[in-house]
Order: structure tokens, then C-alpha cells, then sequence
């Protein structure tokens, strides 16, 4: 049982865990939580902005938007931060100083805008056509529909979609480590391989690749759990009605009826 002694001893050494616990807690998952939550934000709002340029009637709006869209879902992610990470270093340094972190935040904004962008556009687009032209019945502009009526109901068909975007930017902030981040500024990844470097241990990334999980597998039964609701839709009992009361009304009301006859 050599082999099985080896596996633990590389993956599952407890006090390897034990000790990369507090960075992981204090420095890892903090800024992890921070990069995803600042580019979900950022992608969010930008999205809405590439899905409203999708679905315009000028071509104007929507040639560009679609050059976005295959532009930064076409390329790999870690190419796209490496990108905007390395290119734009010497004016991220004038304006947010030495620390690489804002430039990675916003490479992966990007990248969740084109996604999230097409989220809304199917979205927008899933919404039936007598909406809008109903809404242009009663007077109201085709933008104002758009913002009051067409897009919010839009937005509330793809929030499943919105939160499994969130998962997937969590798990790529791992890769924004190659841009080299301060010791205070390091997530989840580059916490759990510097403890695995200084200890020959693989168990620090396995921790980290546990804390992965306790982010990701509760939000994945939460998206399951809001489309299911999405779809079947609150359904509340009600009593079954025998239909005598109706039937009482009726023999109630015949000689009245056979009276004005008469």
C-alpha cells in the first residue's frame, strides 16, 4: 500500500493544509471574491451596453458589437490578460500605480461583458414581439419600452445564466496570477502554489482547490434551483370546489326563469 501512503502523503497532508488555512482565508479568498465580484459588476454593466448595441436597427451599432463579441469570446483567456496585462503596464502604472490587480480586473471584465452580452441579447430577444408592440399601442417610445417593459423581463429570464457566468469568473481569476500580483494581492491560486513551492506539497493547492468548490458547488445548486422555479413557476393548491353551490343557484333560479316565460 506504498502507492496509497504517496497519494496521501502529496494531496492530503493535514498539516500542510493546516498551515496555508489562515493566507487562504485572509488573502486568497478575500481577493478572489474581490476580482470576481469588481469584473462581474464591470461585465455586467458593459454587457447590457454590447446586447443593447446586438439588438439595434442600426447596423452602425451592431457590426461593432458583434466584432466585440467574437473578439473576446474567440480568444483564450489567459491570452486576452496576458494582453491587457503586459500591453497596457506603463499607463496602468500612471494611473493605478505599480500593482498589475486593476489591469486583471479588467481584462476579465471584458471577457465576462462579451459572454454576459450575449446572455442579454438571447434574453431581450426571448421576449414575445406583442410586448413591444403593445407598449407602442399605448403610446410609449420604442426606447421606453425597451427599458421598462422588454429588457427587465429580459434580464429576469437569464439571471441563471448571469449567476453561471458569475462561477466561471471565479474560477478564471486563478489566471490572473501570471501578471505577477503583489504577496497582499494574491488570490486563491497563487496562495495555495506559493505554499506549494515553499513546502514540496501539493495539499496547499488542494486546499485552495477546496475553497474553489465551497464557493462554486453551492452557487451551481442555486442556479439549478432558480430555473427550475423559472420554469415551472409558483403553483398554489387550491381546495377542489364540488360545484354544488353552482348547482343550487340554477334550481333556485328556474321558476324564476320558467316565470318570465310565462
Amino acid at each position: 500500500m506504498d502507492w496509497l501512503n504517496t497519494i496521501s502523503r502529496t494531496f492530503f497532508d493535514f498539516n500542510a493544509m493546516v498551515e496555508v488555512l489562515p493566507q487562504l482565508l485572509g488573502v486568497g479568498l478575500l481577493n478572489t471574491l474581490i476580482i470576481s465580484i469588481a469584473a462581474t459588476i464591470l461585465g455586467v454593466v458593459m454587457g447590457m451596453v454590447v446586447a443593447v448595441m446586438g439588438i439595434s436597427r442600426s447596423k452602425w451599432l451592431r457590426i461593432p458589437a458583434r466584432i466585440y463579441t467574437d473578439l473576446f469570446r474567440g480568444l483564450p483567456a489567459i491570452l486576452t490578460i496576458l494582453l491587457i496585462g503586459q500591453g497596457f503596464a506603463r499607463l496602468s502604472q500612471s494611473v493605478f500605480g505599480p500593482s498589475p490587480y486593476p489591469l486583471g480586473i479588467i481584462a476579465l471584465s471584458l471577457i465576462a461583458s462579451a459572454y454576459i452580452g450575449e446572455i442579454f441579447r438571447a434574453g431581450i430577444l426571448s421576449v414575445d414581439k406583442g410586448q413591444g408592440e403593445a407598449c407602442r399601442a399605448l403610446g410609449m417610445s420604442y426606447s421606453k419600452s425597451m427599458a421598462l417593459v422588454v429588457v427587465p423581463q429580459g434580464v429576469r429570464r437569464v439571471l441563471p445564466a448571469l449567476v453561471n457566468q458569475f462561477i466561471a469568473i471565479v474560477k478564471d481569476s486563478s489566471l490572473v496570477y501570471f501578471l505577477g500580483l503583489l504577496v497582499s494581492e494574491r488570490e486563491l491560486f497563487r496562495v495555495g502554489q506559493d505554499a506549494a513551492v515553499l513546502s514540496g506539497n501539493l495539499s496547499p493547492l488542494v486546499m485552495a482547490g477546496i475553497f474553489y468548490l465551497v464557493i462554486t458547488v453551492p452557487l451551481t445548486h442555486l442556479v439549478n434551483y432558480f430555473d427550475n422555479k423559472f420554469r415551472t413557476g409558483r403553483r398554489r393548491p387550491t381546495a377542489p370546489t364540488s360545484g354544488l353551490k353552482e348547482v343550487k343557484e340554477l334550481d333556485a333560479a328556474s321558476p324564476l326563469i320558467s316565470g318570465s316565460n310565462t
